[in-house]
């Protein structure tokens, strides 16, 4: 019979530090084992898929894929079958199949990773220059214009020679 009285948290702790084979020590080693294999199976996906799929089990020889949504679930059945493959050759040769599951939780968690990778520091924007010549012509157009044409096209003719960011607008 299964013993299911409550335990204190402090036997739980000191059994699993002790390195007894208590019932934390193997949730901790299921635990790693499962994180192993997700950076396994993210290092032979394509990095647009990183961030909305992850393994969420591996029992019985199926391993069990999360996915953000549908679409994210039919980009990651194109690659099953290479990924099958690879993971059998290289680390899990018992693997049978993979069963892809849809976890909405994994939107928001992707949706979060993705917005801190925008984050990364941009590149400077190259500064655009407007030629003489352009100017000239801006000018000789701004003469045949209407008076609210006129003055935009003038005041864009004075930027020539000037290093003129393409984000920053003169009104």
């Amino acid at each position: 019979m299964r013993d299911s009285r409550p335990q204190l948290l402090d036997v739980l702790f000191d059994d699993a530090s002790a390195g007894s084979k208590g019932p934390l020590h193997n949730v901790q080693q299921r635990a790693v084992a499962l994180l192993k294999l997700n950076r396994a199976v993210k290092g032979l996906l394509p990095a647009p898929l990183h961030p909305w799929c992850r393994v969420a089990n591996f029992r019985q020889g199926i391993l069990v894929l999360e996915t953000a949504n549908a679409s994210w679930m039919m980009r990651l059945r194109y690659e099953q079958p290479a990924l099958l493959s690879a993971l059998r050759a290289q680390i899990l040769p018992s693997l049978s199949s993979i069963d892809i599951r849809i976890n909405p939780a994994l939107m928001a968690k992707g949706s979060h990773q993705v917005r801190n990778a925008e984050k990364a520091p941009e590149k400077p924007v190259p500064m655009r220059h407007l030629s003489l010549e352009s100017a000239e012509e801006l000018r000789g157009l701004a003469s045949r214009s209407p008076e609210k044409l006129r003055k935009i096209l003038e005041r864009l003719a004075a930027l020539a020679g000037e290093g003129t960011n393409t984000t920053s607008r003169d009104k």
